[in-house]
């Protein structure tokens, strides 16, 4: 028998290839084996998945680190994990739009008469923007994502320790994290109905920069005020980056707007 991931020669019994690494499967698909999968994967407590979620917020540098140095059967990857965080994070905008309409009526307000294209008459407007931002964050998270890293790239240039390429890796895990905490936050504060979620949003950015400035001060050992000094820029270089892109965009969308005549001096 050879193993099915790297076509290693395997020993009658072996369960784990020791090639690869990966676990010998010899039993076909059937909803017992799929729910064994899944558990161990995502639900039981030694799971990679939990694992790594916790190890970003106690030790963020043995993730990162060990990521980037070539470890990569301890936790999960940085692209499964990012790709994991965009899921959960479609996953939230569907909860809140159906379960928590309210909790989204303040942001839906806010574009409703910031962005409002329709005439005096009241008519809907052309194009409702509310929902293309919501169903397409991963979207604005992917495409912001390299002008993310060149932030704390250029911030910690001095330190010559990791190259951009490392740094996207630092702030892919990074935002995935955050998407993460954010969910729980979001979903926590709609079931009680504390905050709306433009609200949400601005209480959670706080914590979200100190995180930002912890991970860093963990792979960089510098002292947190510091950390905090450079993530706070990089996170400022990230703003303006996405008010440009944000212009760019509604330019665009004012520009065809016009030409199908869906908006009207």
């Amino acid at each position: 028998m050879n193993c099915k991931n790297c076509n290693h020669p395997l020993i009658d019994g072996q369960n784990y290839c020791d090639n690869c690494g990966a676990k010998v499967i010899r039993n076909r698909l059937t909803p017992k084996v799929l729910v064994q999968q899944i558990n161990e994967q995502f639900l039981s407590i030694d799971n990679k998945f939990l694992q790594t979620c916790i190890a970003l917020f106690t030790k963020p540098e043995d993730v990162i680190d060990g990521y980037i140095n070539g470890l990569r059967k301890k936790y999960v990857g940085v692209i499964t994990y990012y790709a994991i965080s965009l899921t959960v994070l479609g996953f939230q905008m569907f909860l809140l739009k159906n379960f928590f309409p309210d909790f989204l009526s303040a942001q839906d307000n806010f574009f409703e008469e910031s962005f409002k294209l329709g005439n005096e008459s009241n008519e809907d407007p052309p194009f409702d923007f509310p929902s293309f931002f919501n169903n397409y964050q991963g979207v604005f998270f992917s495409v912001l994502m390299p002008f993310i890293a060149i932030g704390t790239w250029i911030v910690y240039l001095d330190k010559r320790k990791h190259n951009y390429t490392e740094h996207l890796v630092i702030n892919m895990y990074l935002t995935a994290q955050t998407i993460y905490f954010g969910f729980v936050v979001y979903l926590i504060l709609a079931i009680f109905d504390i905050q709306n979620y433009l609200a949400a949003s601005i209480l959670v950015t706080p914590p979200l920069i100190l995180y930002g400035a912890y991970v860093f001060n963990r792979i960089y050992k510098s002292s947190f005020l510091k950390s905090l000094i450079r993530y706070v820029a990089a996170y400022t270089m990230y703003i303006i980056v996405f008010s440009i892109i944000m212009i760019a965009l509604l330019a665009i969308l004012f520009a065809y707007l016009f030409a199908t005549g869906k908006l009207k001096l």
